[in-house]
């Protein structure tokens, strides 16, 4: 239950040519980890039923190796080939319309530690941490490039709550399952903030700036994430009744929910790209 909702769950370098804002962001190959960050997510969705319905576990296991797998393969190549590039990881972290997806990589490890930390405690607890490190890392890069007008009102999407708002959500999930209570409700209050600052640059963009390319609104599906992996993160870390706390945020995942079904004859329209996962 607690990785199933994140799954919803979304310019260049200098020497680097910039690609059109209405180019194809499910051809860049950040969003390539969109794969197996869906799959942990129907592991986490399988898990959920498990618990519910005493389903079998085998099928969880199957989703979360082959995620396992996917995304081992990916970082490997994806590391082997930036090696080569000399300024690849900087203009990735750069590029206007697929940087926020450089997060992908460090949601996917916290995913997946946190479902092995029950097999591989002191392991699985470690990668966890460390994986939560390299997301925060990735977040401030990508803020820092952010605030220093690095990015134009035109090319933001909603895809730019991924890394500060769902993934610090997230990371608050990873502390609770490995019992860090304290830093747990530290990165939530981040997403919080996060959720309000950026989600409100995101909103105003998308009422005033126009429409988004087609390509570019499968990331409307961020505005789910967001509530859904916050509903989450306070109910593993507030076990127990649903308190006031846990009321508003339901609501505003309600809200969002029902966003999604209007939205439906929108995505009906779009072609099938790796960001669908």
């Amino acid at each position: 239950m607690t990785h199933s909702a994140t799954a919803v769950a979304l310019a260049s370098a200098v020497h680097e040519p910039v690609e059109p804002l209405n180019a194809e962001p499910g051809m860049h190959e950040l969003s390539r980890f969109g794969v197996p960050l869906g799959l942990a997510g129907l592991g986490g969705g399988w898990s959920a039923a498990r618990g519910a319905l005493g389903s079998p576990v085998w099928p969880e296991e199957i989703l979360y190796g082959t995620a396992t797998a996917l995304w081992l393969v990916l970082t490997v190549t994806y590391v082997f080939r930036g090696l080569r590039r000399k300024g690849t990881f900087r203009s990735d972290l750069k590029h206007e319309v697929a940087g926020p997806f450089a997060s992908f990589i460090p949601l996917i490890g916290i995913l997946l530690s946190s479902h092995y930390t029950q097999y591989l405690p002191p392991w699985g607890a470690w990668l966890c941490v460390a994986s939560i490190a390299a997301l925060a890392i990735v977040a401030a890069q990508l803020l820092a490039h952010w605030v220093t007008g690095g990015v134009s009102m035109q090319s933001i999407h909603p895809g730019y709550l991924l890394p500060v708002v769902a993934g610090s959500f997230v990371a608050s999930i990873g502390f609770s399952s490995i019992h860090a209570h304290d830093a747990a409700l530290a990165t939530f209050g981040a997403g919080m903030f996060f959720w309000l600052v950026v989600g409100t640059v995101v909103t105003v963009r998308l009422m005033t700036g126009g429409a988004l390319a087609p390509a570019a609104k499968t990331g409307l599906s961020a505005y789910l994430a967001a509530p859904a992996t916050a509903n989450i993160a306070w109910m593993v870390s507030h076990p127990g009744p649903m308190g006031a706390a846990q009321l508003g945020l339901t609501g505003v995942l309600a809200i969002m929910a029902l966003l999604q079904v209007m939205l439906l004859p929108e995505y009906r329209k779009l072609p099938f790209t790796q960001l669908f996962w």
